[in-house]
């Protein structure tokens, strides 16, 4: 079966993608979600490693490569690396996260490759860039969090630092590298000609940091853990209502004033421990306990619908099976229901961007490994006896 879009919008892009773990499908999976046409370069089954996310059964790994195509390369063979780069002169993009060293051993580096396809996009994603002290290092998303700062902002003051609970390193890094990937698509049609990107988990990690990062390179203040406050704007948190917890957001005068208004305490917008945001910040505490106090006397619910009413931001705290069940993300049709060959009904989150004309679909699950090799090497021209023999020593 050839191609099937699960977009009209990146549908004329070949993607070959050489990755594995997190980061690097993640990048591929955000562009064959949008269309292209992503081949997924796997080892043969007798020699690959722990290279899936919990399995290719588990739940995790059918989600990061949903709307691929898979083939098994043997890359330790001369044949496989040769097939390999049949595939990539007729590709317009490559994406890798091998050690930085590997893809020149392998002859596959972007000066290798883009003499026999000058407009080829080459994507390398690694744990900490590909030159530089640190290159030849392992990467991992938490070793990313601690050196990129994170860990020391999240958590509760004195109680060490804390990783986040999604893989947010790996994350980010895949979906900047799909990003730039895109970037370089449209200047390729101006110069018609491709070129080389690069991130990592410790570049996106620390680009993540965001303000924090201003705060230490133009105010010369390092941020430390708050907990689930915010450092800055106050009160921001998290708040006890009578039956639960819920989150609520105060920014500028005029929240707070309404905000004061609501809890029943328009005297705090005069009293000089809380009358502006210095004072409050000082006064964090001691606001924040008056504050739990008043919400005590009523429910979650009843609090939500008269902060929103009055234009101070709140939401309730949910856990996952929650957050499915919220109206709004029923409403935003986040979850797909698709039909895997293989496993069965199965329910996927879908994109978090709408394209109105050109929607993002699931047009395939999950693969198995080297599912499509004969037919994927049927369109590279591989006869049906080479295929035969290809299979027999192992090529693929």
């Amino acid at each position: 079966m050839p191609h099937i879009p699960a977009s009209a919008a990146l549908s004329h892009l070949r993607v070959i993608d050489l990755t594995q773990v997190r980061a690097g499908p993640t990048c591929c999976r955000q562009l064959a979600d949008w269309g292209a046409d992503v081949v997924q370069v796997q080892m043969p089954e007798h020699m690959r490693g722990d290279d899936t996310l919990g399995g290719q059964e588990g739940s995790d790994y059918q989600y990061t490569h949903r709307n691929k195509r898979s083939i098994t390369l043997n890359l330790k063979e001369a044949e496989g690396i040769a097939l390999l780069k049949q595939l990539i002169a007729q590709a317009d993009v490559v994406v890798e996260n091998f050690r930085p060293d590997v893809k020149f051993r392998l002859g596959i580096d972007y000066d290798s490759l883009k003499g026999d396809n000058p407009g080829l996009i080459y994507a390398s994603i690694s744990g900490f860039g590909q030159t530089g002290p640190l290159a030849q290092r392992p990467g991992f998303d938490q070793i990313a969090q601690g050196m990129g700062g994170l860990m020391s902002v999240t958590g509760l003051p004195g109680e060490g630092p804390m990783r986040v609970g999604i893989p947010i390193a790996d994350l980010c890094a895949g979906i900047f590298a799909a990003q730039g990937i895109l970037v370089a698509v449209i200047e390729r049609q101006k110069s018609g000609q491709g070129q080389w990107l690069h991130t990592s988990l410790l570049e996106s990690m620390v680009y993540m940091m965001d303000f924090q990062t201003s705060r230490w390179l133009i105010d010369g203040e390092v941020a430390t853990q708050a907990g689930n406050f915010h450092p800055t704007s106050i009160p921001t948190g998290v708040y006890k209502a009578r039956d639960g917890y819920m989150n609520i957001a105060v920014f500028g005068s005029k929240i707070w004033e309404r905000f004061c208004d609501i809890l029943g305490a328009p005297q705090w917008v005069t009293d000089e421990r809380y009358k502006d945001k210095p004072s409050r910040s000082v006064n964090r505490d001691a606001l924040n306990a008056e504050i739990n106090e008043r919400l005590a006397a009523q429910d979650c619910a009843y609090w939500i619908q008269r902060l929103n009413e009055g234009g101070v931001a709140c939401g309730l705290i949910n856990s996952m099976d929650a957050v499915f069940e919220e109206p709004q993300v029923q409403h935003l049709k986040m979850v797909k229901d698709v039909v895997s060959p293989h496993q069965g009904p199965q329910r996927l989150v879908g994109q978090p961007v709408q394209l109105e004309r050109t929607p993002s679909t699931i047009a395939r699950t999950t693969p198995r490994r080297g599912e499509h090799s004969e037919e994927i090497l049927g369109e590279l021209g591989v006869s049906a006896a080479d295929l035969a023999r290809l299979k027999s020593t192992g090529v693929y």
